[in-house]
């Protein structure tokens, strides 16, 4: 894809090993961009090492990327504090020079119960991860590519669930919801500086989030595991589920100057799942 050698990447919430996260950076990186590998890097309230990318692990990931010929380094970032995502930026520059693509994929997703059983600490860890992260990881990044003065790109990995409805996920779904809004609006903001912004909405992955959602929902369903998978790639036109390579290659290429008269999208990468 033309216009990726030498660009310098971030991707939040991509600490973890065969997440989604790592999936995007080794495009990124295959297409010869510089990469920060970043996530929360330790538990916090309502966010336990089973469900974020831990130092030790995001450092793995910059190794594993390294080992395959990219330049890349870890920067832990809690996208909910804007002191620290400054810090990324910041960080960021210091290691590479500037900052040219900014992912934002951070997020909570496995938060699944019925709405009347939701608390609003839950609700809200929800939002400000997936929602309120974005916003900050997109004023602050574009704030060092207006700064730069030759454009950027901004793409959040928003969901399936940013244009449909699901049972037990309300958060998640409002909030990716909210993050195509954001889209929509940040785009028309910073057109005028050369930043396009633009979202990514695959349907189910198979990451270690997806073996959660379906391990919970094959008992939601009465189910096994498998039989819901089953029923998964049944209602998938092109007959199966998604990869991260998948979702890792409409980034690359809205990232890449062959997307560049394209913004305030939302682009499905569902097999076909999702039409709208």
């Amino acid at each position: 894809m033309r216009g990726l050698a030498g660009k310098v990447a971030v991707c939040t919430g991509s600490g973890r090993r065969e997440g989604l996260g790592e999936g995007i950076l080794r495009r990124l990186a295959a297409e010869g961009c510089k990469v920060v590998v970043t996530d929360l890097g330790r538990p916090d309230e309502g966010l336990d090492s089973a469900n974020i990318g831990t130092t030790e692990e995001m450092e793995a990931v910059a190794a594993g990327l390294r080992e395959a010929g990219a330049e890349a380094v870890a920067l832990p970032c809690d996208v909910r504090d804007e002191a620290q995502v400054q810090a990324l930026v910041d960080g960021t520059v210091e290691a590479f020079g500037r900052l040219d693509i900014l992912v934002n994929n951070a997020g909570v997703g496995y938060m699944m119960r019925h709405t009347a059983d939701l608390t609003l600490e839950e609700w809200k860890l929800v939002l400000d991860v997936n929602l309120t992260g974005a916003f900050l990881c997109t004023r602050i990044a574009a704030a060092q590519m207006r700064a730069q003065g030759d454009g950027g790109r901004v793409i959040n990995i928003a969901s399936q669930a940013a244009k449909s409805g699901f049972p037990h996920m309300a958060p998640y779904v409002a909030s990716k919801h909210g993050m195509v809004g954001l889209t929509r609006t940040a785009a028309i903001d910073y057109a005028g500086d050369g930043i396009t912004v633009n979202a990514v909405c695959p349907n189910h992955v198979t990451t270690g989030l997806g073996k959660k959602q379906n391990e919970y929902f094959a008992k939601y369903k009465g189910q096994t595991v498998e039989e819901y998978r089953a029923a998964l790639r049944q209602r998938i036109p092109l007959g199966r589920v998604g990869l991260p390579e998948d979702t890792a290659a409409a980034t690359a290429f809205l990232a890449s100057d062959d997307a560049a008269f394209i913004t305030g999208e939302a682009l499905n990468v569902s097999g076909g799942e999702e039409m709208h």
